[in-house]
């Protein structure tokens, strides 16, 4: 059995104790690394998560504040943000998470200008403006138009009126260093 699912089950037994009658083990706490609370807070958080909505990050400082960032198929509105926060705060509290009760958590989504991290945001944002920078930082502007496991297509264009060439540039998901979606106003 795996730390990370050690912790979880003891965890789940404390959270089903009433609440108040013993803390979280500081010194089993202490033992566990930055990855393994994320995977125990990933596992908590997954039921929370209506269908349209998927994780795409989380991140803990060593301040015990928690930000997790999702998405959903569909947008992301703060009421389901809330939703989910209050939810997996009152699970992390019960459990005693941490020995002092001094943490923060913050849910949200990823924000404008954020680069895509999931295969999921990619396929949400077809049509969509992008700037694709490449491995060698060679940068490509244009439309989202598809996706697949491994490559994305986004079609360009060069020149103004008669002299317009469009072009469908076919990029190797695993040539590409990052993809931020271009806000245009």
């Amino acid at each position: 059995m795996a730390d990370s699912d050690r912790f979880y089950i003891f965890a789940t037994e404390k959270r089903n104790e009433k609440k108040g009658t013993g803390l979280f083990p500081s010194a089993f706490y202490n033992t566990m690394s930055s990855f393994n609370l994320i995977e125990t807070v990933q596992k908590l958080l997954s039921p929370l998560l209506e269908e349209d909505i998927f994780l795409i990050e989380i991140k803990v400082k060593p301040i015990n504040n928690i930000k997790i960032f999702l998405d959903a198929d569909n947008g992301l509105g703060i009421e389901r943000c809330i939703k989910i926060n209050r939810a997996l705060y009152k699970i992390m509290e019960e459990m005693a998470f941490f020995p002092e009760g001094d943490f923060s958590l913050e849910v949200s989504s990823p924000g404008i200008g954020e680069p895509l991290k999931q295969h999921r945001q990619y396929i949400k944002n077809i049509g969509r403006d992008v700037e694709v920078v490449m491995e060698d930082d060679t940068k490509i502007t244009g439309k989202l138009t598809e996706v697949s496991d491994e490559t994305v297509k986004v079609e360009t264009t060069e020149g103004k009126g008669k002299k317009l060439v469009v072009k469908n540039e076919e990029i190797a998901i695993s040539n590409i260093k990052q993809t931020k979606v271009l806000i245009k106003f």
